[in-house]
């Protein structure tokens, strides 16, 4: 039986690979995921373990992976203390800021949306891998005012060298400063990731952003000799300020790692989804293959029963078979995952995240979860046609016609009927239940309908499949009706072809139509609720200096104001938004429907809480709601809650000094212009944008503009999920490509007699690409349909969060079903060329 098996390896290799071909691309994405996350989770490491001294000492919650820009500072007579410990063998006071961004030569931000911009004094510290923080690669380091080192990359990115004038952006006051560059450095254990590094002198810094206070906002300590990290730890405790905690540096690297991890959790489990949607449809194509394989060789496998061998070695004979498919799968799939994980750093690196200079270690988990799961896939996919080719009574190798057993479509349908109901039941639950739960349930509703379909599709199909029959043979004349017919025989193998394609097709038509009603909502909440002519943010998605909106008050023309902050604390372990103005500001910014209390009590202690988070968290007016910031715990009380999670950016409405208390620097995440009754608009933008004109970090809208803004965002997320999802397309023109070569070979003997009684080479290749169409549009069809009843249901469940508006993109939804239409045609080329090249003798005298 091995030998058997080995030979028909061998004779059908071809087929196989194309199988194979499903395996290596989706155990490709679950490799390039683990490898792509594996080398940013490193090069993140090195970051934080090269800017990690033996101790730490920083405001509780202040200078952590994830923590934004903390205005609290330690006095420097606490380093003066620190230095008088005889286990302290160097102290390095910091001080940090995240938001100071270099403007290259060209007049563009240096980096990309995301990476701050980081700036400190120059240090001498030594991190906990025995590198030094700092290196100075070039020239010398800032000693006084208006002077600055910058890293090497950026430098070259701005096309700034040694003695070159530099322009930078900043939250100070003005929010654009010149300095001399003066050096270059490099950060002591790798790169930056994207990030941005500005070195200035340590009192300059101090005058410039910290008002001339001798203040800082961290300090490093190195331990003495025979010192350990808790000794240290310990002793720098006692003399600390209350508030300021001292930290060794294997918990603070710790600490820092599990910020990290979650992040990159996410990202690990966001592209895994699609490597599982990729595995699924790969499953139908083997199912399929391996199906079609074992019909055609029933007689072969029926004569070894016949000759002695057991059901388990036919079982085996095919198993053994796919084990083989798996292992060159996974094992080209590993290869691929590679290849596709510097493609994401690519891709990653356009968005500002800069790993050109990390590794990308293919380790022993990478290595066993590629193997396992396109092994298990494999296997899983094969056993089903195995069982069936173990059935086949021996007796049958007598038999001419041999025929494969199937299951009653009765009993498919019966089966997938209930899946349909149980993932409908599932989708409802999702509808009345809220937050990740109910998005839970809708995700595991969608994955039982899908299963559920894809049973039921050789019988949802026959009435499409008959309707092309009709249409074929008014257009194609007999050669329509074979092809409708061919279509028709195997009414599962059909189904199960345009499942794959149902699948891919569906969960883009859903996305599809979250963008466009994302987009929609958009509009609408703009339109409706925004009641300034102008707003100014951020290019790169940070805080921008406050002067932008003081100097704005004073023009002439100007009505009012509204500055908006923003920060992320968390209530009750869960993370919201919250945004945080002047109550009397409001008015120039957003008309904001309240549904109870009086937007007009917002004040110091005081909050508005959006609709969805009051009935999430059971706040109603009067109640007390507290806010974690990273300088502890903000008690406020509700006085209004709204319905504007829409337009205004958060779901908690504070005042500034509430974001004061949380320890955040006053800085701008956006700024909303009104004029005044009679002022021209092309003025007013003529002015503000001479107020901005020398700092590129931020731009000046109107509400068309910003709205369009925000939908450029949405749509680089749509093309982004497309591309993903587009894998799971190509894995099932690839089935369709599969199925219709095997059954050429399967039809060898019928396709000589059509060409012997006068079939033409040209029409059979029309027959072969209309039964192509017929499976593709069927597929992309199906999908459609699916998708719109998934997609208007994700954004029913997501109306809490602004998606208040369903729009359909009908004309996207035709262009998916007519590009599939295209696709099978394409599918069909190989084929359809193999079939007419066959001699017409042979293909007769096939048995």
């Amino acid at each position: 039986m091995f030998k058997v098996t080995w030979r028909n390896l061998l004779a059908r290799k071809v087929r196989l690979m194309l199988s194979a071909f499903a395996i290596v691309l989706g155990v490709a994405f679950v490799s390039g995921t683990m490898i792509f996350t594996d080398a940013m989770g490193g090069a993140f490491d090195d970051i934080i373990e090269g800017s990690t001294a033996d101790v730490e000492i920083a405001y509780a919650g202040a200078g952590d992976f994830d923590s934004v820009q903390d205005n609290r500072t330690i006095p420097a007579s606490v380093v003066a203390d620190l230095e008088k410990l005889p286990e302290v063998e160097s102290a390095h006071p910091q001080n940090v800021l995240q938001s100071v961004f270099i403007i290259g030569n060209n007049g563009k931000v240096v980096g990309g949306s995301g990476p701050p911009g980081l700036a400190f004094n120059p240090t001498t510290a030594t991190s906990m891998n025995g590198n030094p923080v700092l290196v100075t690669a070039k020239g010398e380091l800032p000693d006084g005012p208006d002077e600055i080192a910058i890293d090497v990359d950026a430098a070259k990115k701005a096309d700034y060298d040694i003695g070159d004038t530099v322009t930078l952006a900043t939250g100070a006051t003005p929010p654009t400063m010149k300095a001399k560059l003066t050096g270059l450095v490099e950060f002591g254990s790798g790169g930056l990731n994207g990030a941005t590094l500005t070195v200035f002198d340590t009192k300059f810094l101090q005058k410039k952003f910290f008002g001339g206070r001798d203040v800082y906002t961290s300090i490093s300590l190195n331990a003495a000799d025979g010192v350990s990290q808790t000794q240290l730890r310990d002793a720098a405790q006692k003399v600390l300020p209350k508030g300021v905690e001292a930290r060794t540096g294997d918990d603070a690297v710790e600490e820092n790692q599990a910020s990290l991890d979650e992040i990159l959790g996410f990202l690990k489990t966001f592209l895994l989804v699609f490597a599982g949607v990729a595995l699924v449809v790969g499953v139908f194509l083997i199912i399929n293959t391996f199906s079609i394989l074992v019909a055609q060789r029933s007689r072969e496998l029926a004569l070894l029963r016949a000759l002695g061998a057991s059901r388990g070695q036919v079982n085996r004979s095919v198993i053994s078979e796919a084990v083989v498919v798996g292992l060159v799968g996974s094992t080209l799939g590993l290869g691929v995952g590679y290849l596709l994980a510097l493609f994401l750093r690519f891709l990653f690196g356009q968005f500002g995240l800069d790993l050109g200079g990390a590794e990308f270690p293919v380790t022993g988990w990478t290595v066993f979860w590629s193997y396992a799961v396109g092994l298990v896939v494999t296997t899983i996919a094969a056993v089903l046609p195995a069982v069936r080719a173990s059935r086949i009574p021996p007796i049958a190798a007598l038999r001419d016609d041999v025929a494969l057993p199937e299951a009653t479509l009765r009993k498919r349908m019966v089966v997938g009927t209930v899946l349909v109901v149980l993932g409908a039941a599932g989708m409802a639950g999702g509808l009345i239940g809220s937050g990740t739960l109910g998005l839970v349930l809708i995700g595991g509703g969608i994955l039982l309908i899908l299963i559920g379909v894809a049973l039921m599709s050789a019988l949802l199909g026959r009435p499409l499949l008959t309707l092309f029959g009709a249409i074929y043979r008014r257009l194609f004349g007999s050669v329509g009706n074979l092809a409708a017919q061919n279509t028709l025989r195997n009414p599962r193998r059909t189904g199960a072809t345009a499942s794959a394609l149902m699948i891919g097709l569906a969960l883009m038509s859903m996305m599809s139509i979250f963008g466009a009603s994302a987009s929609a909502s958009t509009d609408a909440a703009i339109g409706t609720s925004l009641t300034s002519q102008f707003i100014v943010s951020n290019v790169v998605g940070q805080p921008f200096s406050p002067d932008v909106a003081r100097q704005v008050r004073k023009l002439d023309t100007v009505e009012g104001v509204a500055s908006v902050r923003q920060g992320y604390p968390k209530v009750k372990g869960s993370t919201v938004y919250a945004a945080a103005m002047r109550a009397q500001d409001i008015k120039f910014a957003f008309r904001i429907p309240v549904s109870s209390g009086n937007l007009a009590d917002l004040g110091p202690g005081k909050a508005a809480v959006a609709e969805g988070q009051a009935e999430d968290k059971g706040l109603s007016i009067g109640d007390s709601v507290t806010l974690d910031f990273q300088a502890g715990k903000v008690k406020l009380e509700v006085v209004a809650i709204f319905d504007g999670v829409g337009v205004v950016p958060g779901n908690y409405l504070v005042t500034p000094d509430t974001l004061t208390k949380g320890g955040l620097v006053p800085l701008d995440s956006m700024v909303f212009v009104t004029k005044k009754d009679g002022a021209s608009t092309d003025d007013l933008k003529d002015q503000i944008d001479e107020i901005t004109k020398d700092l590129p970090t931020v731009t000046v809208k109107d509400p068309e503009g910003y709205a369009d803004e925000q939908k450029t965002q949405i749509n680089q997320f749509l093309y982004m999920i497309y591309g993903l999802l587009g894998l799971s397309v190509i894995i099932a023109i690839l089935g369709v490509v599969n199925t219709l070569s095997l059954s050429v070979i399967e039809r060898t003997r019928e396709v000589g007699l059509l060409r012997a009684v006068g079939l033409s080479r040209r029409q059979l290749r029309t027959m072969i690409r209309l039964e192509s169409v017929v499976v593709a549009v069927f597929g992309a069809l199906l999908g459609m349909v699916m998708g719109v009843v998934f997609g208007s249901t994700l954004v029913w469940a997501l109306a809490d969060q602004g998606l208040t508006e369903l729009s359909i993109p009908w004309g996207l939804l035709v262009v998916f079903v007519v590009a599939s239409g295209v696709l099978g045609v394409l599918a069909a080329v190989f084929p359809a060329r193999r079939a007419a090249k066959l001699d017409v003798l042979r293909a007769i005298a096939t048995e």
